[in-house]
């Protein structure tokens, strides 16, 4: 059995109402906790925020959902059905892919339309190849999602198991790149199939083929857009928490946690309320949770290396360009050569590839008539990098909105009537450990059992939940680790 927090769990507080945080809520109360979330924004979401600005609706986190039914699972603790909360639309495709040699490709996931995308563009023997792609992954994800993802790891040798034998012999633990250069040759596919790995914060060059997990739970199981934007996702869950007696703070900042001879026995918020509790989950970024509220660092943490950042342009435009899908991805001609500059040089890509997503296209409601909202990402490195982004931020953002011109958004510029920039410096100050959105690296030694676990050492009675503890980022990921967060408290809830 995965270790427990030790003592009285009756009354749990909860410091930050992102994903993990309202995950690890619904579960708590679902179990019969009393439960407290702080939170010092005004709403719920922590990365997932939602900005309103000149009529436009923008959200300034993640931008792609998949596996909705690890919200639905949420949803189940409490007893109540997530689409009564929230209505999540398929996104078709999935993604639109535009290579820099004018040729373009969309992602499905029905898999018998994605073949026949590929034969048409492609050829049929790339299609033949994708399919037997698609079987690798789902074999991977299944293998790997019990025993490696969802569940609480106390040691390495938690690991030991048939499955882990499965995916050896799959080779799992080979590179990404070349595992799914195996399946399919063309480097348009190999592209698409493999840029999931910078949301881990590895080149598909250094990333373990493990992570090809992350290209199933988008390209293979669907992308989803919430009606009302992503924000809406946080909005249901904390109010079907609160329905079920979870209490909010709201606007209110943690200082520390009260820690006596090894156990928390309060968390005492900025403006010095003392809220006494059994147990805390912290859902802050881990290091930052670590330093910030229980005045100290682990080793092991204080080791930590950092997945490469990015730069966001949030813009209310005038302008809709037909050629644009829901999700876009414009690769450059570079590809090792972009991860080399991000990774290793920890410079600017001088050919990037970008994501834009149009949620307006799904949603009308999130801009003015006739308007346009835009989210435009831009992967760069993190803060350990020398990079001066107090006077790099104007320069960059007109760079952005020059590559978009040259990626077909013509008027781009002219077109925008408000916008937000957020660069890594903005992402720090979010709380955001070296400005990394994307937190510490699933390099091998930060993945799985080496990834800081969501116990605090020392303290018998504080979880961590989030992307920087196991199992690791992305929504999906987060989820997880609010129930596991939660499991650690009242053990698995069947």
């Amino acid at each position: 059995m995965p270790a427990r927090v030790k003592g009285p769990t009756d009354h749990v507080v909860i410091v930050g109402a992102g994903y993990a945080g309202l995950s690890a809520a619904l579960r708590l109360a679902g179990a019969g906790r009393k439960v407290t979330v702080i939170e010092r924004e005004s709403v719920p979401g922590g990365r997932s925020g939602l900005l309103q600005k000149d009529g436009y609706s923008f959200d300034t986190g993640p931008s792609v959902l998949t596996m909705p039914s690890l919200i639905q699972d949420a949803f189940s603790c409490v007893g109540e059905d997530m689409k009564d909360w929230v209505e999540l639309m398929p996104v078709s495709p999935l993604y639109r892919a535009f290579y820099a040699d004018g040729s373009q490709l969309d992602v499905h996931a029905n898999t018998k339309q994605m073949e026949a995308e590929i034969a048409e563009k492609i050829s049929p023997e790339e299609a033949a190849g994708y399919a037997k792609y698609v079987d690798f992954v789902t074999k991977l994800y299944k293998y790997e999602m019990n025993d490696f993802i969802d569940r609480n790891i106390d040691s390495p040798f938690n690991l030991l198991t048939p499955n882990l034998a499965r995916l050896i012999a799959l080779g799992g633990f080979r590179r990404l790149s070349p595992k799914v250069n195996q399946f399919m040759k063309d480097p348009r596919l190999q592209r698409v199939y493999s840029f999931q790995a910078m949301y881990a914060g590895v080149s598909p060059q250094q990333a373990l083929a493990i992570y090809a997990v992350i290209a199933y739970m988008d390209s293979v199981n669907g992308v989803f857009f919430p009606k009302g934007g992503m924000h809406a996702v946080p909005r249901a869950m904390a109010a079907a928490a609160q329905k079920h007696g979870v209490e909010f703070k709201y606007s209110t900042s943690v200082s520390k946690v009260d820690v006596q001879n090894g156990r928390a026995k309060a968390v005492i918020t900025e403006d010095g309320q003392r809220i006494e509790c059994d147990a805390v989950i912290l859902n802050p970024d881990l290091p930052v949770a670590w330093r910030d509220l229980l005045g100290k660092t682990p080793l092991n943490v204080k080791r930590l290396n950092y997945s490469p950042s990015c730069v966001t342009l949030l813009a209310g435009s005038s302008k809709e360009y037909d050629f644009a899908a829901h999700h876009n991805i414009h690769f450059g001609e570079s590809w090792d050569g972009v991860f080399d500059e991000l990774i290793k040089k920890k410079q600017l890509m001088s050919d990037p590839s970008i994501l834009v997503t149009l949620p307006s296209k799904d949603d009308a409601s999130l801009a003015p008539a006739g308007k346009h909202s835009y989210y435009i990402l831009f992967p760069t490195p993190n803060l350990t990098a020398n990079i001066d982004w107090a006077k790099q931020a104007k320069p960059y953002r007109d760079h952005m909105v020059e590559t978009m011109e040259k990626r077909g958004y013509t008027g781009f510029g002219d077109s925008i009537e408000t916008e937000v920039l957020t660069t890594p410096l903005d992402w720090q100050a979010q709380g955001m450990e070296a400005g990394a959105p994307f937190a510490s690296a699933h390099t091998f030694f930060q993945t799985g059992p080496f990834r800081p676990r969501n116990i605090a050492a020392g303290i018998e009675n504080v979880v961590f939940a989030g992307s920087g503890t196991q199992p690791g980022v992305g929504v999906p990921m987060v989820l997880i680790s609010g129930r596991l967060a939660a499991e650690r408290i009242v053990g698995p809830v069947k």
